[in-house]
């Protein structure tokens, strides 16, 4: 028991404090559980073989992984994205795959263990790479689009790939692994059939899982959310994920297969996100101590005995990805800076060729020294990832810019001009022509633009900030200048040039919150809308509908907010200091909470009208 708690102690310690350090430095959780375990394994010795059966138990973590990445992939979303999947990230896997296993059998290894590792590199890091690029913006970009379509591709590819990895083994090994793991009576059971039996026994179990995911679990769930009992729902996604699990360890198949068969049957349940929030704390825990026991189980004898030869390995390996990658960003049309993000972001290998080096070595393909090897040299991949993004953002300085497109002609002039036509452009847009009125239309993204004169609204490409576009669009005969931009710097400046050229000028602009509206404000802009306050405002009204109001009373709570709201943002935005953070501003800090307590108590009393002096039509900063 007293080593059962040291161990217990040194992990969780380990855990709470180096992984947030690693998240601080930018390396992401994985790395931080690597190099955490590589401190407590080989470079200190606190733990030592021991850690071993703590691994297996870990690895129990990787099912439930697979069982939240299969409620997440509704199979409508993925028919709608089947193109990329199939066709880019399809590609990907097994070209890849296709690649390294050729290169593999040419320098004369069995083709068993080629293939094993084809599957294993072909992976790239989903946890980094999709941390890295959130925190560079750049996901929205076309080469994070492709790249985010690989990465979900290599998560669905890993299924087939556990499932694959016990064929390679030889018959003999197979059945040496089966009892190491515990085979029991079925196990023997199942050696004994032949082929056939097997394989009917096989799919027998696989279709259990998808009718029981579909007939059988939903209406037990609903039996036991009727207790109304959180500890209750957590012992039932439990064991979903146990049962699945144990069903297909005792007919031979990877119980990560079952838990992502299951888990895509239920993505469509009414208890999805109930049983994301059930498993994901004990998933998170358990994959935090499996990479840990990964970094701490690594021999780095290896790389002491010939650290040429592993660094080697590991320039090759991403020398090899990266070069299938370009020639793969090539063919699907990403261009310059993309291209490189495409290639660059994905040319490690990933978290998950731990856990097929793992389910490798206990299926007896791979030996345990190359095992040992292959996890250094993974390992020392992922922590390359940030030298490799380095990389493409001085690729990215040294692109050439691509020749920009010359903005149109405009070959009329209407008293609305409209900048900007994005998804809040386009509303504003379709209202004011729908109801009789013509309109000049500015933006600089081409596709939008394009789209646009599919569905037969005539749109101007061009920069709606640069002055010579405005004055060609316009701007000195125009009655309003409508400002829907994406860029909210941008918005502020247009709204200052605009005023200062056209004082008599009615402008409407967007603002992102209510720091903006006070930037357009001093700027000179007369109605500013805040991009979310209305949708979040009718939002709060239906919320009160259902909570025992009437309509009435919820339209009167509505209209009391409303107009308090926009009266009071006149009043702060008085106070409101350029350059200095609200929070630390007292002045504006004394009048906020004055004004809530003011709107608090006119809500609370069904108020019916402003308080003295408040106007009854405002311009709207709010």
């Amino acid at each position: 028991m007293d080593a059962f708690l040291y161990q217990a102690s040194l992990y969780l310690i380990a855990m709470v404090l180096a992984v947030p350090v690693a998240a601080r430095l930018g390396l992401g959780s994985v790395l931080g559980y690597l190099l955490i375990g590589l401190l407590i394994g080989p470079i200190t010795g606190l733990v030592g073989s021991e850690m071993r059966d703590l691994q297996h138990f870990a690895e129990f973590g990787v099912v439930m992984m697979l069982f939240l990445i299969g409620l997440e992939l509704e199979p409508r979303a993925l028919w709608a994205m089947r193109g990329k999947l199939i066709g880019l990230g399809g590609l990907q896997v097994v070209g890849t795959m296709a690649l390294i296993t050729a290169i593999l059998l040419v320098t004369g290894q069995d083709w068993r263990i080629s293939l094993a590792l084809g599957m294993i590199f072909a992976l790239s890091s989903t946890a980094i790479v999709l941390q890295t690029m959130n925190e560079k913006q750049l996901m929205q970009t076309a080469g994070g689009r492709a790249s985010f379509a690989v990465l979900l591709t290599q998560d669905i590819a890993v299924i087939p790939m556990l499932a694959l990895m016990p064929l390679l083994a030889l018959p003999g090994a197979r059945a040496v692994a089966q009892a190491d793991n515990g085979g029991g009576a079925v196990g023997d059971f199942l050696q004994s059939l032949p082929a056939w039996g097997a394989a009917l026994t096989t799919l027998g179990a696989v279709a259990s899982v998808i009718l029981g995911g579909h007939y059988l679990i939903r209406p037990l769930f609903r039996f036991v959310h009727a207790a109304r009992l959180p500890e209750i729902n957590t012992a039932m996604a439990l064991m979903i994920v146990v049962c699945i699990a144990s069903l297909m360890t005792l007919v031979g198949l990877s119980p990560a297969l079952g838990a992502f068969l299951a888990g895509v049957v239920m993505a469509d349940s009414e208890f999805k996100h109930e049983l994301e929030g059930s498993i994901e704390p004990f998933k998170g825990l358990l994959m935090g101590i499996f990479f840990i026991t990964v970094g701490a189980g690594m021999n780095f004898a290896p790389f002491l005995a010939n650290p040429a030869n592993i660094v080697g390995l590991v320039l090759a390996l991403v020398l090899v990805k990266s070069a299938f990658l370009y020639g793969l960003g090539l063919a699907f049309g990403l261009h310059g800076r993309d291209r490189w993000l495409f290639t660059l972001g994905l040319a490690q290998a990933g978290e998950f060729g731990f856990v097929l080096v793992s389910f490798a070595l206990g299926q007896r393909i791979l030996p345990e020294p190359l095992a040992q090897k292959v996890l250094l040299i993974v390992a020392l991949s992922m922590l390359i990832t940030p030298v490799l993004f380095i990389i493409h953002d001085l690729l990215a300085r040294m692109q050439k810019p691509e020749a920009e497109v010359a903005p149109d002609t405009i070959d009329d002039q209407h008293p609305i001009i409209i900048a900007g036509v994005g998804r809040f452009g386009q509303v504003v847009n379709r209202m004011v022509t729908m109801s009789g009125f013509k309109t000049t239309v500015l933006d600089n993204d081409l596709k939008t633009i394009q789209l646009m004169r599919k569905f037969g609204f005539k749109a101007y490409f061009g920069d709606p900030t640069r002055p010579d576009l405005l004055n060609s669009a316009g701007l000195q005969t125009a009655r309003v200048l409508v400002i829907c931009l994406d860029d909210f710097a941008a918005t502020t400046r247009l709204v200052a040039y605009a005023r200062h050229l056209r004082p008599d000028l009615h402008i409407i602009a967007r603002a992102r919150d209510r720091v903006h509206v006070f930037e357009l404000f001093r700027a000179g802009a007369d109605d500013i809308v805040r991009e979310l306050f209305d949708s979040s405002l009718r939002a709060a009204r239906y919320v009160l509908e259902n909570v025992g109001l009437s309509e009435f009373e919820a339209a009167e709570a509505y209209r009391i907010f409303y107009k308090y709201d926009r009266a009071g943002l006149r009043d702060l935005a008085k106070v409101w200091k350029p350059g200095v953070p609200v929070e630390n501003n007292a002045e504006y800090m004394e009048l906020s909470r004055a004004q809530n307590r003011e709107l608090e108590n006119a809500l609370l009393v069904r108020d019916r009208s402003l308080p003295e002096g408040a106007p009854n039509s405002l311009h709207e900063p709010h």
